[in-house]
C-alpha cells in the first residue's frame, strides 16, 4: 500500500544531532509513513546510528548511502527512491513534533491542498527557543492562492515546514551545486499550486547550530540573486504571470532583505563590496527604488518598521550611505 507521506532525510556528518531527529520521526502519530534517510557521504558515526534505526524500525525507515553531493542532490536521491502521496523534507540536525506529519496530512485531505505549512522556531542546542517564525499569520485554513497572491510575497521559502503533493516534483528536483536551493524551487512550486492549507502549530524545531555551514559567509550568497532569478523567469511562464505587484514584492523581500541579511555578515571588504555592487545591479535592472524597498508590506503591514532597531540602522546605511562607505561603517558599528 502506498505510504500517505515519504519524509526524506539528507544526512552528512550529524552524529550529535541524528538520534533526536529520527527518533521524533519514527514517532509519528500518522503510521503510513516512511522514513527515507539519505546519508551522504559521512565521515563520522552517522550511519552506524542510522542502521541501528533501520534494524529497530524497518517498517519505516528506508536507509541509503552515497557518495557526497550536496543537500540538493541527496535530496533528489531521496526524490527518485520515495513513493508516499505527499512529500516532506527534515534536515537532520533539526527535530519535529510527533504529530507534525500526522495534522498536515489530516490538511492536506481535508481541503485538497497541493501544499500545507506548518509555523517553526529556532531552538539552540539546549532546546531553547530563540526566534518563532510565524509563516502565514492572516489567513484561514485553507488558502486559494488566486484570492489570496499576497502569500506568494509573504511567505517564507523553507522546504522543511512543508508538505508537498508528490506530484509537485513529477518534473522537478532541488537544483544541484548552490546554496539558497529552497529559494529557488519551492516558489517554483508554489506557483503549480491551487490550493495551500496551514497550521498555526509550531511543530518544527530548527535547530542553530554555532558550526553551521550557514554560518560561513563568502561569495555564494550571489545565490541569492541567482535564485531569485530562475523564480522570475518560471512566474513570467505561470498562470499568476499577471500578478506584478507580488512579484515585484518577491524581489524585494528575498533579492535585497534576504541577500542583505547574509550580506551582514561578510567580513572580507572586497566580498562585500562585489555583492553589494552585484545587489545595486540587480535593483535598477528590476526598476526596486529605495522608497520600494522602504515601503515593502509583509502580512500588511510596513517591513522595515517591525525590524529591531540595529537592523533598521543597518538598512538606513545601506541605502542613504555610498556603498564604498558602507564597510568602515558597519565595522564600526559592529565593535
Amino acid at each position: 500500500m502506498r505510504p500517505k507521506v515519504s519524509i526524506i532525510v539528507p544526512v552528512y556528518n550529524v552524529e550529535s544531532y541524528l538520534e533526536k531527529c529520527l527518533n521524533s520521526l519514527v514517532n509519528q502519530t500518522l503510521d503510513s509513513i516512511e522514513i527515507i534517510v539519505v546519508n551522504d557521504g559521512s565521515q563520522d558515526q552517522s550511519q552506524q546510528i542510522i542502521d541501528v534505526f533501520a534494524q529497530n524500525f524497518p517498517e519505516k525507515i528506508k536507509a541509503f548511502s552515497k557518495e557526497n553531493g550536496g543537500l540538493s542532490d541527496a535530496r533528489n536521491f531521496g526524490l527518485d527512491r520515495c513513493a508516499g502521496e505527499y512529500i516532506g523534507f527534515v534536515d537532520s540536525d533539526d527535530y519535529v513534533a510527533h504529530e507534525m506529519f500526522d495534522e498536515m496530512y489530516q490538511l492536506s485531505q481535508k481541503h485538497d491542498a497541493d501544499m500545507v505549512i506548518c509555523n517553526l522556531q529556532k531552538v539552540d542546542e539546549c532546546g531553547n527557543v530563540t526566534q518563532k517564525l510565524t509563516q502565514i499569520p492572516n489567513m484561514e485554513e485553507k488558502v486559494e492562492l488566486e484570492k489570496h497572491f499576497s502569500v506568494f510575497s509573504d511567505l517564507s521559502y523553507f522546504a522543511c515546514n512543508k508538505l508537498f503533493k508528490a506530484e509537485l516534483f513529477a518534473l522537478k528536483r532541488f537544483k544541484k551545486g548552490i546554496h539558497f536551493e529552497d529559494i529557488q524551487l519551492i516558489p517554483q512550486l508554489l506557483l503549480d499550486c491551487k490550493i495551500l492549507a496551514q497550521t498555526q502549530a509550531f511543530h518544527y524545531q530548527y535547530l542553530e547550530r554555532t558550526d553551521s555551514i550557514s554560518k560561513t559567509h563568502t561569495l555564494k550568497g550571489l545565490d541569492i540573486l541567482n535564485a531569485v532569478e530562475d523564480v522570475e523567469v518560471y512566474f513570467n511562464n505561470s498562470s499568476f504571470s499577471n500578478f506584478k505587484t507580488e512579484l515585484k514584492a518577491f524581489q524585494i523581500l528575498e533579492g535585497v532583505f534576504t541577500f542583505l541579511a547574509y550580506l551582514a555578515f561578510v567580513k572580507d571588504k572586497a566580498t562585500y563590496l562585489q555583492m553589494r555592487y552585484a545587489l545595486s545591479d540587480f535593483m535598477q535592472m528590476r526598476d526596486i527604488s529605495r522608497k520600494d524597498v522602504m515601503g515593502y508590506q509583509r502580512f500588511g503591514a510596513n517591513y522595515f518598521s517591525s525590524l529591531g532597531l540595529a537592523k533598521r540602522v543597518y538598512y538606513l546605511i545601506q541605502f542613504f550611505v555610498p556603498i564604498r562607505f558602507h564597510h568602515f561603517l558597519l565595522s564600526k558599528l559592529a565593535k
